[in-house]
């Protein structure tokens, strides 16, 4: 993250907001929905690895020459 962070204060000088660079900010948000992606998933089934690649392979998305 940027280091060029600004904030805002209140009256008694307590930090009440922050200024964020746009490009931290639009990094953070996709951080965030990748965070949320994880976490709606977390119950969901697992595939082990070997039959993720068999998947793959069967699909033609994989040649067995990528892995």
């Amino acid at each position: 993250m940027s280091t060029s962070l600004q904030y805002l204060t209140n009256e008694e000088g307590k930090k009440t907001a922050v200024i964020v660079p746009w490009e931290d900010y639009i990094r953070f948000m996709e951080e965030m929905e990748d965070l949320v992606a994880v976490a709606e998933r977390r119950e969901e089934a697992r595939v082990p690895h070997d039959q993720f690649l068999a998947d793959l392979r069967k699909d033609g998305i994989l040649h067995n020459h990528l892995a």
